[in-house]
């Protein structure tokens, strides 16, 4: 049997449904939170429940600290919204005396949410026959064009937003990777380089199915998010203009390699210690 917080998350997701048309206050306005915490509680409890482990049940300060670590990445692209100006959001009238902690809290919840489907696919090893045929050969050569390359792409979408805004989406990925496979932490490349798509391709799955569920849970809410996307804002699935869910896809490479950078910068400290 599921366990009882998934139990708990499977119910609140039905209350948030149900409230997203009879609009009941706070609760109506605090659904981001309510409803992403609810997730990660259904999510890891259905991880458990094919694999007897999870990270709420086996690594609950490591689950902690990617709540901490997601509010931390989500304000660095905050930040950088202020100079591409993708989106805004709108109806948050009834969170404006906490709106830090409303914040915090619903930001804290992409990278676990993240975490946690992808550990989902990877529990019903949807890709572990999936390899490369031929070995990926890494030279140093690529990896400094990938990081140059990613370099520009932080900077282009700040001198020319209009034309250049997508990048944001790859240039984290494209600097950090290749600094991960330098300091042999888990990374893209080096999943490759072993030949091995299981992470790579269970990444890519969960960040198109988190962007779906993102637009798709923020149509109806009272505070959401809109778009201003240049050039290409056209044919809209619930906010988001169709082609900008291919911006799921480096997104979610681009949460792993910032995750395990961090993590990366620790390991002398985590040595130390034990």
């Amino acid at each position: 049997m599921l366990k009882r917080y998934g139990i708990i998350g499977i119910a609140l997701i039905v209350l948030v449904e149900i409230n997203f048309f009879l609009k009941i206050e706070p609760f109506a306005s605090w659904y981001f939170p309510i409803v992403w915490f609810s997730y990660i509680l259904v999510i890891d409890a259905l991880v458990y429940q094919i694999r007897k482990r999870s990270l709420l049940s086996n690594k609950p300060l490591g689950l902690a600290g990617l709540f901490i670590l997601s509010a931390f990445f989500w304000y660095i692209f905050e930040f950088l919204n202020l100079s591409i100006q993708n989106w805004s959001y709108i109806g948050t009238q009834g969170v404006t005396n906490a709106k830090t902690i409303y914040k915090f809290l619903s930001f804290s919840t992409i990278l676990p949410a993240l975490f946690e489907t992808t550990e989902l696919i990877r529990s019903v090893r949807l890709f572990d026959k999936i390899k490369l045929k031929k070995k990926f050969n890494v030279t140093k050569t690529l990896i400094y064009s990938i990081i140059l390359t990613g370099i520009a792409c932080f900077f282009l979408p700040l001198i020319i937003p209009d034309f250049a805004f997508p990048l944001i989406w790859l240039s984290f990925f494209l600097i950090l990777d290749p600094i991960n496979f330098l300091n042999k932490q888990p990374s893209i490349l080096g999943h490759l380089k072993n030949k091995k798509l299981s992470v790579p391709l269970s990444l890519l799955l969960a960040g198109i199915t988190l962007g779906f569920l993102w637009e798709f849970w923020n149509y109806w809410a009272v505070p959401k998010w809109i778009y201003n996307i240049p050039l290409v804002g056209f044919f809209k699935i619930f906010e988001m203009p169709v082609l900008g869910y291919l911006g799921y896809f480096p997104f979610s490479f681009e949460l792993y390699s910032m995750y395990w950078f961090v993590k990366g910068l620790f390991a002398p400290v985590e040595k130390l210690l034990i």
